[in-house]
């Protein structure tokens, strides 16, 4: 498998553009919780005309669906269709339907993250892109990451199969140098950008069981817009991993030893990148 690997202690940077693909989810939360800090938001208080809470949505514990499985979904995807105005999306995954009442289950939710994504833009006033720049990259000295909007955006970057549509995505496909995703990370929960109590709670993690079968996760969790746990190995690894139409990618931070490390490659070999990541210094 052609992986690409870089790490905060080892790598140069690399302007090279790729799909951040659901490592997406993690720059969204952050831009959330920074919303947090700054009164704008509230982790606990239900969102209007909705039971769930913020960090409900952070947690994927909504109860709301998700639209990574539905059959019409994937088909529209693989003809090259233009992606579906959101409204028809949530028509066609009952997404007014919770599946369990939100804080008593958990389900992975892209349409979760889809309102998180509207949810940051109203509050900070501005497009998502505009405010993932001043709320997140800006702070954190990260240039060379933008939301994709169209398939021009993707042209030429690696592992996209031709024509894909980024609206798919539709909490928003950022895509940049892998290195920048490395710097996101390791800022985020080595430095002051969060206070240290939302810091703490976007890392406590609810437990998922395991261990997951054909992927290196002993005992996996998920914290707020991070994946943490124990990998394999045994080390405590913090994250996200994410896979579209063409390849997958994995951003990684092991706080034992203070490295974060990223990695990317073409395929859908999600369980040989994560462990190349895990290990990789």
């Amino acid at each position: 498998m052609d992986m690409i690997l870089a790490s905060s202690l080892s790598s140069p940077p690399d302007s090279s553009a790729v799909p951040w693909w659901s490592f997406t989810k993690t720059a969204i939360a952050t831009a959330a919780l920074a919303l947090v800090r700054d009164g704008l938001l509230h982790l606990d208080d239900a969102q209007p005309d909705a039971p769930y809470t913020l960090r409900h949505l952070l947690q994927h514990r909504s109860g709301l669906p998700d639209y990574g499985g539905l059959a019409e979904y994937l088909a529209a995807v693989e003809r090259g269709d233009e992606p579906w105005p959101a409204a028809d999306l949530l028509m066609r995954c009952e997404a007014t339907r919770l599946r369990y009442p939100p804080g008593e289950g958990w389900g992975y939710s892209n349409i979760g993250y889809w309102h998180l994504a509207q949810i940051v833009a109203h509050a900070a006033g501005e497009p998502l892109g505009m405010a993932l720049d001043r709320l997140v990259f800006r702070p954190l000295g990260i240039d060379g990451v933008r939301l994709a909007q169209t398939r021009a955006d993707l042209a030429g970057l690696p592992g996209i199969v031709e024509g894909y549509h980024p609206g798919w995505v539709y909490h928003g496909l950022l895509i940049g140098p892998l290195h920048a995703a490395v710097l996101l990370l390791h800022g985020l929960l080595t430095g002051d950008l969060l206070p240290p109590d939302l810091l703490r709670a976007m890392r406590k993690p609810h437990w998922l069981g395991g261990p997951v079968t054909d992927r290196p996760w002993l005992a996996p969790g998920y914290g707020l817009g991070l994946m943490c746990g124990e990998a394999a190995t045994g080390l405590h690894v913090e994250g996200h991993s994410g896979g579209g139409p063409g390849s997958v990618v994995a951003v990684y931070h092991r706080p034992a030893e203070g490295i974060t490390a990223a990695g990317f490659s073409p395929g859908t070999d999600m369980a040989a990148l994560e462990a190349a990541v895990f290990r990789y210094t």
